[in-house]
């Protein structure tokens, strides 16, 4: 038998230990949940994990002591959502996600009022007729119009720009997610071409002047940045540029849009895809007020506040790694009226017909500060 050997099977029968006494450590948490239920005692108590965390790593020695840090870190985790589910903690959350899994359809709708930003022709519209083949449309002019279009019941859903490959997060649509209570039952990745459109006859060399929503401007700053000596001037849409420049008695303006919004206002194109990367989509959030949950949703999004000790977000991705969930995405915002304190928003791919992803979830509740936004299909 050869030395590594003779250390791999010395590391089996100390893991055959540890497996032992990871059984009796998690009925000892039961025995604790158990009084904890009965006397009415929370789950957490930080000063009692700090000690614990503290007696380890002073015991394992200086060389040892990060790496049973994160250790115990993990193990405190395990026994506190173990206690929860031996507490059986009643859960809102989950409650409402039952609800819906019963109530929502079986396919999503094809017919329905939704809510756009812009006007026609605006990449909003084309997602949503992506989405919905006979949709009634009503345009607003910002954002929160089609939040409060949702929120009042005028629509029952709404399309909202959330990221784009190229251009990063729309955060003014993060934000609004604090103000307006929403769901996400459904997401689109649109690919985005941008052109440059102007009034036929009108040559390159005669603008002076492109308007655009801020996000295309972004998409298309190497076009711009080719061309100092035109002025890039910010609207609240790539179609309301489109109609402006339509509408203007100027040869000097341009707008940047899409090739739909040529035909729909008579524009020319003076040059096509100008954005920055051939390779440019836009994920679109379809939204509605209550919560649906259709059968196909392989995607969930909640949003949640972390403590402020050292490894809370490592120990919260290694959670859903544990369950063999994927995070595909983590934005942060920053909480309004406090200092350095952020919220952050989680894409996982997952399904909530999974009884221990529901469990999970639920434990995050029962944390505080977490909020669930929505499980959806994701379609190209």
């Amino acid at each position: 038998m050869t030395h590594l050997e003779e250390q791999r099977n010395r590391i089996d029968a100390i893991d055959e230990q540890i497996v032992k006494l990871f059984r009796d450590r998690m009925d000892a948490a039961a025995e604790v949940a158990r009084y904890k239920k009965e006397h009415g005692v929370k789950v957490l108590s930080q000063e009692r994990e700090r000690d614990v965390v503290y007696h380890a790593a002073d015991a394992v020695g200086e060389e040892l002591e990060e790496y049973v840090k994160s250790f115990y870190n993990v193990l405190l985790d395990l026994s506190r959502d173990y206690q929860r589910e031996k507490i059986d903690i009643p859960s809102p959350f989950v409650d409402s996600v039952r609800k819906a899994l019963e109530e929502t359809p079986g396919f999503f709708p094809h017919k329905a009022t939704v809510a756009c930003q812009g006007v026609e022709g605006a990449y909003s519209q084309q997602a949503c007729d992506k989405l919905f083949s006979i949709p009634k449309i009503f345009y607003f002019k910002n954002f929160e119009g089609v939040c409060q279009a949702v929120d009042s019941g005028m629509c029952r859903y709404g399309i909202l720009p959330i990221e784009n490959s190229s251009a990063g997060s729309v955060n003014a649509v993060y934000d609004l997610t604090r103000k307006y209570n929403f769901h996400i039952v459904r997401c689109l990745k649109l690919k985005v071409e941008h052109n440059l459109l102007a009034k036929p006859g009108v040559k390159l060399s005669d603008i002076r002047e492109i308007v655009s929503h801020e996000q295309a401007l972004l998409q298309c700053g190497e076009f711009l940045k080719r061309r100092p000596e035109i002025k890039a001037t910010v609207c609240e849409n790539t179609a309301v540029a489109a109609r402006i420049v339509a509408n203007s008695d100027r040869d000097d303006i341009a707008a940047i849009a899409s090739a739909n919004c040529a035909e729909i206002y008579g524009l020319a194109s003076l040059s096509e895809r100008i954005q920055n990367s051939d390779h440019n989509y836009t994920r679109f959030i379809c939204i509605s007020k209550n919560l649906e949950i259709y059968p196909d949703g392989d995607k969930i999004t909640f949003t949640t506040t972390l403590s402020h000790r050292p490894g809370a977000l490592y120990n919260l991705i290694s959670r859903f790694a544990s369950l063999g969930l994927n995070v595909c995405k983590i934005e942060s915002r920053p909480i309004l009226g406090k200092d350095f304190e952020f919220r952050f928003y989680f894409d996982v791919e997952g399904t909530l017909r999974s009884e221990p992803t529901l469990k999970m979830l639920a434990q995050l509740e029962s944390e505080g500060g977490f909020e669930f936004l929505g499980a959806y299909r994701e379609q190209l």
